[in-house]
């Protein structure tokens, strides 16, 4: 019986290697998450069927309660809330992790040599680390607390001795496993550090925070594995914590930054409020507030003027954000693509790496929308082709097309490459107001002389301009 457990664990996790590999590519996701999927399923029958199992009840009960609560995710949690839901996920991960090292401590307490017990102190520190960090982001992305960075004096010096207490309290219990005490100022010092590692990062760097949690969730998995002494688990956990962390550093190059910038930065701290310039009416002739004159005029338009250059240009660049995603807008931009696209116009959608609130948050809202793989174009395949395009729409996104990334070194995300609209011939801003995105940064390319800003929900003006186009 041991031998097929073992065979069946060989089989899941080359399961999951190829599943990773096909997950590399839109057109062979699905058959990456169906491998992925089948992997997983061996795993938990070979596990079942380990004569370690104390009690089939409280699995089946498990069983049916997160199948539950999983098909109530899966059909409830709008796409909008994906980055919300992966976190916490992620957290849950590192929960489960915590929860498997606490209980062998417990259950080997009285036996435990220097060995097992680092390694149930490691996973207590990785799990634990990851579920309050996890729960530190889905409070920031759900804005249950403000995006910005949180900071305040000798930060990073009380992280680093917290971290160096950790490390203590692991080494003193490798030789006094007894010690109990010391096992729980572990967990909660642990809680600490995850809480206190998130909140200094902003919400523009919340897509790598997701992977580095992601990350965190793998390699807690891994220690427990070696706990169980499951090799399933090691291998699994192991893939999760690898590719998670070369996720976070090709974002991290994505945005021309290290990751201990990104972790120890305090990025889009917003440090004085932001200027509110004029808008001029268009040509519907609505008011606007009255602002000082000195700020620099914005030009803003309606969808139906909108309409009249769409229908002369040739090419148009869609550049979607997460005000896209806010708005559920993504049907309604491929209907408008759609009806371009009738008339002779060229379009394609430019994808910033980290645009939206997680990893790949883009192509999968597009995907959704069944737009064809091929016009999702890569930042550094389009960047050069902005200058020969008539018309570039931006819809709802910030820092990702803000030029001020290339013309301010005041600007807290100077040198991150961005997908350069500016160049384009007329950009169109779909945004409900001048408010700055996620990060809290104001946006130079709201007042760039061939920018016309579109107020309104994002879903509405697209449909207005799609019906003009008729």
């Amino acid at each position: 019986m041991d031998q097929l457990i073992q065979f069946s664990y060989l089989l899941a996790s080359v399961s999951f290697i190829l599943g990773l590999k096909f997950l590399s590519s839109p057109e062979t996701a699905p058959r990456g998450m169906l491998l992925s999927q089948g992997g997983m399923f061996i795993a938990v029958v070979a596990t079942l069927l380990n004569y370690g199992v104390v009690s089939y009840g409280m699995i089946l009960s498990g069983v049916i309660i997160g199948a539950a609560l999983g098909a109530v995710m899966a059909t409830k949690i709008k796409m909008t809330d994906m980055p919300q839901m992966v976190a916490l996920l992620n957290g849950f991960g590192g929960l489960a992790s915590a929860l498997v090292g606490a209980a062998e401590f417990f259950r080997s307490q009285s036996n435990l040599t220097a060995y097992p017990m680092i390694t149930i102190a490691l996973t207590i520190l990785i799990g634990m680390v990851t579920l309050t960090g996890s729960l530190v982001a889905f409070a920031k992305l759900q804005e249950l607390m403000k995006g910005a960075p949180i900071i305040f004096p000798f930060q990073h010096g009380l992280n680093f001795l917290f971290f160096i207490s950790t490390l203590a309290l692991i080494g003193y219990l490798a030789f006094m496993p007894a010690a109990t005490p010391a096992f729980w100022a572990l967990v909660a010092i642990s809680s600490l550090l995850g809480i206190l590692v998130v909140i200094p990062i902003g919400g523009g760097d919340m897509p790598v925070v997701i992977s580095l949690l992601n990350s965190y969730s793998g390699m807690a998995a891994a220690a427990s594995g070696f706990i169980l002494n499951n090799n399933v688990l090691i291998i699994s956990g192991s893939l999760v914590g690898s590719a998670g962390i070369i996720l976070s550093q090709l974002m991290c190059k994505a945005m021309n930054r290290s990751l201990t910038n990104v972790l120890f930065g305090g990025f889009g701290q917003v440090t004085a409020a932001p200027k509110t310039p004029p808008v001029s009416a268009g040509s519907d002739g609505g008011s606007k507030p009255a602002v000082p004159e000195a700020a620099p005029e914005v030009r803003s338009g309606t969808p139906q003027e909108a309409a009249e250059f769409f229908k002369k240009a040739k090419s148009v660049i869609i550049v979607p954000g997460y005000g896209m995603a806010v708005a559920q807008a993504q049907h309604t931009v491929k209907d408008l693509a759609e009806r371009l696209e009738k008339q002779g116009t060229e379009v394609r959608y430019a994808i910033h790496p980290v645009a939206g609130r997680m990893p790949g948050h883009m192509n999968v809202l597009l995907a959704e929308a069944n737009v064809p793989y091929d016009k999702l174009i890569d930042m550094d395949e389009i960047n050069d082709d902005f200058e020969d395009t008539d018309v570039s729409l931006v819809i709802g996104a910030n820092d990702v097309v803000n030029p001020g990334a290339d013309t301010d070194p005041e600007s807290p995300i100077y040198g991150m490459p961005i997908l350069h609209v500016d160049r384009s011939k007329l950009v169109m801003v779909l945004k409900r107001s001048m408010k700055p995105g996620f990060a809290g940064i104001e946006n130079e390319l709201f007042y760039k002389p061939n920018t016309m800003m579109i107020f309104g929900d994002a879903k509405g003006t697209v449909e207005q301009m799609a019906e003009a186009l008729k």
